[in-house]
């Protein structure tokens, strides 16, 4: 498990333990949401001490830059600290997953105030000035959310601003064969190095197979393939982690997931839960208009 989480989240974690879909399982998703991750100084990056090396970011990743993913957004507090990670869909308008944007209260869940939330696009170093910085105009989640293993991960958040700058497109309807299994994609983030490493602050990419749903049920009895697929490899070693959580799952040039949960990173028979956005496709073209 993590260390370091909230009160409230230590709460919420206990009455999510407590679920019955969830059983004992930790998940990335869930310490991406109750702790933000500050974005160290190189040598923190790239310390042995803190469990991570420069071969291992975003576990198991290779170095990626806004130049190439220019659509790519980083979700940070307004003191500038990652937490997730998001893509620029439109131009005032990033979709991300919904546990990127919520609370816990007394009713499960709410969303986030828009002047918690920054995002910053075409950014590649999270140390430097580079790209734009953009507030919150409004924020939606999916009205059905209430737990990453429920389903409904997914939400959109709308922009004070315009960025000028390329968007990423959505997987669309009849796009099914993007999510076979053995199909190959990619997902980056700047998120944690290892599973209790430090960060990244430069943008990290990993190239990763599609997990047929039968797999994936094995792994995690939660599972459910109408809302959720899953990517990555059964033996570990290679996975997106905490603070990568919203970030896309991209197959042939298309948003087809979103970095959702999973049991730790890169855990051997673990492999890595993700947004199914097909599944939501035409709630997604009502807010975001593409």
């Amino acid at each position: 498990m993590f260390a370091s989480i909230t009160l409230k989240g230590a709460a919420l974690l206990r009455r999510v333990e407590q679920s019955k879909r969830v059983g004992r399982r930790i998940r990335v998703a869930l310490t991406a949401l109750l702790l933000p991750l500050v974005v160290g100084s190189a040598a923190s990056v790239d310390s042995p001490e803190n469990g991570s090396v420069a071969e291992s970011r975003i576990v198991g990743g290779v170095p990626a830059s806004t130049a190439d993913h220019p659509w790519m957004a980083a979700l940070t507090t307004p003191n500038g600290d990652l937490y997730c990670g998001g893509a620029l869909v439109a131009p005032d308008k990033v979709v991300t997953a919904a546990h990127c944007l919520v609370l816990p209260s007394e009713q499960g869940v709410r969303v986030k105030s828009r002047t918690d939330v920054r995002v910053v696009v075409g950014r590649t170093d999270l140390r430097t000035t580079e790209g734009v910085q953009a507030g919150v105009r409004s924020i939606w989640v999916h009205p059905r959310y209430s737990s990453f293993v429920e389903g409904e991960d997914v939400a959109v958040i709308t922009l004070d601003r315009r960025i000028d700058a390329p968007t990423a497109t959505l997987v669309g309807h009849g796009d099914e064969r993007l999510y076979s299994p053995g199909t190959p994609a990619t997902t980056m983030g700047w998120g944690r190095t290892s599973e209790n490493g430090a960060t990244s602050a430069t943008l990290r990419s990993l190239d990763l197979p599609m997990i047929a749903d039968a797999d994936c049920a094995r792994s995690y009895p939660e599972y459910d393939p109408a809302a959720m697929v899953c990517a990555g490899y059964l033996e570990g070693g290679r996975d997106a982690c905490a603070g990568d959580s919203g970030g896309p799952l991209i197959v042939e040039g298309r948003v087809v997931g979103l970095v959702s949960w999973g049991d730790g990173c890169a855990r051997e028979g673990s492999p890595g839960v993700y947004t199914r956005l097909l599944e939501y496709r035409s709630l997604l073209a009502h807010q975001t208009g593409v």
